[in-house]
Order: C-alpha cells, then sequence, then structure tokens
C-alpha cells in the first residue's frame, strides 16, 4: 500500500473519476484513503456495502463475521462463489475484496460482536456498519456505536423490502429512539422469508453511501429520518424520527451506557 499522504499513480488511474469530481478530488480521496470503516456482518448486506467501500478506495476495511459460506448464501451474497463453500466469510471476503483493490487494508475477523467484546471490536473506526440480520446484534451494535460515540447506519432487509438509518451519536435519534427493544425470541420461529437477493443489493450499497460521505464531510447523513424501501413499487420512504427522552441508550439528550 502506498504511504497515507498521498496516491501513487496507479491510484490515481484507479480513481481518475473520483479526482475529477470537485467535490472530491485528490484531497477526498486521500480522506477516503486514511478512512476506516468496520462492517459487522459481511452477508447479504455486507457484500454490497464492502465492495463499494473497496472500490471507492476506504483504505482499511474491518470484516466481522463468525459464520462460513453456505450454498443458500449465493443468491444475495455477492462476495463469495461456489468454490467458496465451508470457508470463512471474514477471511474469504478479505481475499475477493484484495483482489479488487490491493491499495487498501484489510481486517477480517472470525467473531460474533457482542457486549463482552464491543468496546475491542470498535476501537479505533471513523465509521460502523450494521449489516447484521438479528435484532440481538442491532441492540448491541447500536448501544457500543452509542456509548463510545461511534457514528454508524443500520441496515435491514425482509422478503422485498429493506430500511436504514444513520445514527450519530448524540446529535440524531438512535437505534433504540426507534424500536425500542428486541422482539422476544420464541422457540420454534421459522426463518424469515426471502429475501429477493437484489434487495440487500440496494440497502447495502446505500449503507456504503452513508460511509463514504462521513468521511468526505459531504452531503446530509441519513439521521432523524428511517429511510424503507418496497422493491415490488420502487419505492422510497422516509420517515421523520426524533431522539426518545427515555431511550436507556442514548436518553434523549444526554449519552449513558446500557
Amino acid at each position: 500500500m502506498d504511504a497515507m499522504g498521498e496516491l501513487g499513480a496507479a491510484e490515481r488511474e484507479r480513481y481518475a473519476r473520483h479526482l475529477r469530481l470537485p467535490q472530491v478530488g485528490e484531497a477526498g480521496q486521500l480522506r477516503l484513503k486514511r478512512g476506516r470503516v468496520l462492517v459487522i456482518g459481511c452477508g447479504g448486506l455486507g457484500s454490497p456495502a464492502l465492495f463499494q467501500l473497496a472500490a471507492a478506495g476506504v483504505g482499511t476495511l474491518g470484516l466481522v463475521d463468525a459464520d462460513v459460506v453456505e450454498a443458500s448464501n449465493l443468491q444475495r451474497q455477492i462476495l463469495y462463489g461456489t468454490a467458496d463453500l465451508g470457508q470463512p466469510k471474514a477471511e474469504q471476503a478479505a481475499r475477493r475484496l484484495a483482489a479488487l483493490n490491493p491499495h487498501l487494508t484489510f481486517q477480517p475477523l472470525r467473531a460474533r460482536f457482542a457486549a463482552a467484546n464491543a468496546a475491542e471490536l470498535l476501537a479505533g473506526w471513523d465509521f460502523v456498519l450494521d449489516c447484521t440480520d438479528n435484532f440481538a446484534s442491532k441492540f448491541q451494535i447500536n448501544d457500543a456505536c452509542v456509548r463510545h460515540g461511534i457514528p454508524f447506519c443500520h441496515g435491514g432487509i425482509l422478503a422485498f423490502t429493506g430500511q436504514l438509518l444513520a445514527v450519530h451519536p448524540g446529535r440524531s435519534a438512535c437505534y433504540r429512539c426507534v424500536f425500542g427493544a428486541p422482539p422476544p425470541e420464541r422457540p420454534g420461529d421459522r426463518l424469515p422469508a426471502g429475501p429477493l437477493g437484489a434487495v440487500p443489493g440496494v440497502i447495502g450499497t446505500l449503507q456504503a453511501m452513508e460511509a463514504i460521505k462521513h468521511l468526505l464531510g459531504l452531503g446530509a447523513p441519513l439521521a432523524g429520518r428511517l429511510l424503507t424501501y418496497d422493491a415490488l413499487a420502487a419505492r422510497f420512504r422516509e420517515v421523520p424520527v426524533a431522539r426518545a427522552a427515555d431511550c436507556p441508550a442514548c436518553g434523549g439528550g444526554r449519552r449513558q451506557g446500557v
């Protein structure tokens, strides 16, 4: 990898279209190169998000996932191929992304995000993408990011729909402000239907855009706004959300531990 303080000739050629954007240019591309984004979950949402972040030139990418590649993943988890079946997702994803962009640093970690390892996993990152597929992880990521003051973007998918929300601790509503608490787990619950494979591609790409905007300091973050997507109707809907005064994570006006 070239020195973090400059762009090499190969990088200038690779990012030529970015360098021609007045809003990005060389200064912006260097900000991306110095950026550090942690992606928790390297599946349906994490695959497109990681592809976009790597292609854009985000210099250091963390990949957290404890699972291995299964055949049923391949309908939507576009980082992987048939030859990857049975292999750890985080390591295989890092290899695939390194083939796309060898100028980056990848930090794969085969682990599950939990309260016990949250502080260690979050240390040193500029932005976090919640690309997990279960409520427990989503609430844990929210609580830990709020506690440590790290901005993140939640993504969720179901069947033909998706949603996302950016959280900037101390400035906007957090995930708990909007959704309260995880629903109770019931023994025998069936796996959710879907999703249609292209839906996480849309939501994961939008999550990557939130991280890129944050690193560049461009545009308006998707904070205080829940964005929903209905693939069958080809319709996005934006729902304003406010901080909850009784939120146990952010306290509505003060940051608290949970």
